[in-house]
Formats: structure tokens, C-alpha cells, sequence
């Protein structure tokens, strides 16, 4: 049975808001969170990225937000990346628009002057990374002793990303009473400790979100020269239409889509040490389908939400079998089998294959050059198991 904003407890003009934007139904997340928070009560959401938790809390605490001082936020979002902080500002303005509320993305990598001229100005509501926030609270220019309420976004990847110690700091400068919430796909380990120490009997609610499985994904695995792995890996791009290409390091991100580029194929690379700027062309280039590659870290590739990637390419191998997945499962979203490719050079055969085990793969890895007629069609190449 469907369910209306309305009945949620959304008061009208913020709906009318929502109808404009062309949402006019809940998701699951939304339907089982609001109606807690608007009620003041700390909420845990168990969900994934991509399943709506961004309105789920940007639209009650609209709602419920106390205009605010300069310098002094009522309402605060910590999550784990610029771009998160990015995408989650541009969900929530035009329902703080409706209500007169500012709301503003806080992170490093962009001029802090411009920022503290926007908190003296007044912003009602901040979005910040937590190393950029840390900052500007140790020089004095904004002040969370106002804050009313509070949201911990993707709590799982602050952890993986060593944030927690930050994330605490920040929530122990927090004075007044106020209203928790907190976000996450998984809420063992550190975001446990994370809910007993900083949330008040918080009403824990899950959405069911299916994992990718291996069985989803077309695997590949190809051993290939070091010195022709540069055009096999064009060769499968030029034959795909968007391809996320894997690397270590942030340098050998810059290195492999320079050298694609020399291949004629249409590249570029994100991670963390390029201008915001850049990653949001290289991001928005990708998604428009200007460029055929993003050649990202894997950190870099968390902020990454592109719906119809027909490939992914390990052209460096996975440090182990979750990030494998975590990786590959970039594409096939959306019921789609994607085509998930490993380049093995020689020295690597021994950890992939180590690594098929832990995933339950009983495949070959076969020897392949640049002009290998298969690598034109890699998706409809028979993989012959009985070879093993």
C-alpha cells in the first residue's frame, strides 16, 4: 500500500517542495525513519547508498530546524567525503529554501576562506567532512555548542577510512541536548560503539538491501604482458561504454588514464589529491558519458554512484575478496550482469588465485594480448571451466 509524504507527518509546503522535484512517494527508508525523527526521537538507519536515507533525515530536520546565529549551526551532517557532502547539500536546499534555512557543504580541498564567509553570514545548517570541520572549530570560526540536531552519515565508511577518532571529537563539543541520527550499511564494530556512546535509546530500523552476489557478475580473469596491459585494457573499454578502471595508488590513477588517453580512449582519474573541481568534471563527464573511463582509488571510488557501468577493471589486483566486491560491485546494479575484468601480470597469478578461492571463482585465467579478437566481446567469450 502506498504511502504519501503527508501522512508521514511532512507538512505541506515542504510536500508541495517534493512534488516539484517530481518525488512524490517514500522509499522504504523514508516511510520507516521520518515519522520517529520527526517526533525527536534518535533514529538508526541501516541502508546502503542510493536508497534514499538522504531525504529520509534532510526532510524532518528541515521541518523541525531552529533558525540559527552566525557562526552557530542548529543542525549538522558529518559524512565521509566531498562529495558526499556535495551531493547531500544539493538533495536538501531547495526544501531549506522553502523554509529560509541555508544549508552548506564544509569539506578540505576547497578555499576555507570562502567557507568562513558563509558561516559568519549565517548558515543554518552544515555538511561537513569531519577533518575540515575540525579545523575551522580549532580556529574559532564556527561553534556546534548551538547544534539541535545531529546526523552521522555512512558511519561504516568513516570508520574504514579512520575517521571515528574525529567524528568523536566532534561529537563531545556538542553541548546542548539534541536529537542523534545515524546512518549506515553495517552497524557492527565501531559504528556499535559509535550508537551506545552518542545515541540515547535509539529506534533502530533496516532496510533490506540485496548485495550484488558473484554469481551476478561476468568474471574474467586475463593474464597479460606488463607492457601490453595498458592496450588491453583500452581494447575492453573501446568495446564497453562506461568502464571504472581499479588502481592502487593515487599516482598510478594520474599515470593509467594519461596513458589510456595516448590510446585514444576518452579517460580520467579521480582520488583524493586532485582540486575538487577536477573530481566533480571527472565525475559529471562519466555520468553524461563525455569520458568512457574513470580510472578512481578505492577510496576514491566511494563516492561514486553511477548507475549503468557496463564494466569494471581490476588493472591492479584487489588487496582482498571484499574489496573485490566492494569494486565490482559497481556494475551490475539494477538487475544488470556486469562484466567484471582482472588483469593478472605475472607476479600477481599466485594472490588472484588465492583470492578466486575465498570467492568460490573455478575459472581459467587465460594469456591475452591487445589484438585478441575476444577482448572485443569479452561478455559473450565462453569461458571454458572444464580447462581447469
Amino acid at each position: 500500500m502506498s504511502v504519501r509524504f503527508s501522512e508521514l507527518g511532512i507538512e505541506k509546503d515542504l510536500v508541495e517542495v517534493l512534488d516539484s522535484l517530481g518525488i512524490t512517494e517514500p522509499f522504504e527508508i523514508q516511510k520507516i525513519t521520518i515519522p520517529d525523527i520527526l517526533v525527536g526521537r534518535d533514529v538508526c538507519g541501516k541502508a546502503k547508498t542510493g536508497s534514499g536515507k538522504t531525504i529520509a533525515f534532510g526532510l524532518p530536520l528541515v521541518q523541525l530546524l531552529t533558525p540559527s546565529k552566525p557562526g552557530k549551526p542548529t543542525g549538522l551532517a558529518l559524512v565521509p567525503t566531498r562529495e558526499l557532502a556535495v551531493q547531500v547539500c544539493k538533495e536538501i536546499d531547495p526544501l531549506a529554501s522553502k523554509r529560509k534555512l541555508k544549508v552548506k557543504a564544509i569539506y578540505g580541498g576547497s578555499p576555507i576562506e570562502k567557507q568562513i564567509d558563509a558561516i559568519k553570514k549565517g548558515v543554518d545548517f552544515i555538511v561537513a567532512t569531519p577533518g575540515r570541520l575540525i579545523d575551522l572549530l580549532e580556529r574559532g570560526d564556527i561553534s556546534v555548542t548551538n547544534v539541535e540536531k545531529i546526523v552521522i552519515d555512512e558511519a561504516d565508511r568513516m570508520a574504514d577510512m579512520g575517521f571515528m577518532p574525529q567524528v568523536e571529537w566532534i561529537l563531545r563539543q556538542v553541548e546542548q541536548e539534541h536529537q542523534t541520527l545515524l546512518f549506515s550499511a553495517t552497524l557492527d564494530g565501531m559504528v556499535s560503539g559509535l550508537i551506545s556512546r552518542y545515541q540515547q535509546d535509539p529506534k533502530m530500523h533496516e532496510v533490506d538491501s540485496r548485495e550484488v552476489t558473484v554469481a551476478e557478475m561476468q568474471h574474467r580473469f586475463i593474464a597479460v604482458h606488463e607492457m601490453d596491459q595498458v592496450k588491453v585494457a583500452a581494447a575492453i573499454i573501446n568495446s564497453s561504454m562506461k568502464t571504472i578502471v581499479f588502481t592502487k595508488t593515487r599516482w598510478g590513477a594520474d599515470k593509467l588514464a594519461t596513458k589510456l588517453v595516448q590510446e585514444n580512449v576518452t579517460a580520467a582519474a579521480i582520488h583524493g589529491d586532485l582540486r575538487q573541481s577536477q573530481r566533480e568534471k571527472a565525475l559529471k563527464d562519466f555520468t553524461k558519458g563525455k569520458i568512457k573511463a574513470l580510472v578512481a582509488t578505492d577510496v576514491a571510488a566511494r563516492g561514486i554512484h553511477v548507475d549503468d557501468v557496463e564494466a569494471v577493471i581490476h588493472y591492479d589486483p584487489p588487496s582482498d575478496a571484499k574489496t573485490y566486491l566492494h569494486r565490482s560491485g559497481r556494475t551490475a546494479r539494477a538487475g544488470e550482469s556486469g562484466l567484471v575484468v582482472s588483469l593478472i601480470c605475472w607476479n600477481e597469478e599466485l594472490e588472484i588465485r588465492k583470492l578466486m578461492r575465498r570467492l568460490g571463482l573455478k575459472q581459467p585465467i587465460v594469456e591475452m594480448f591487445s589484438n585478441d579478437d575476444r577482448l572485443k566481446n569479452l561478455v559473450e567469450w565462453s569461458v571454458d571451466t572444464a580447462a581447469i
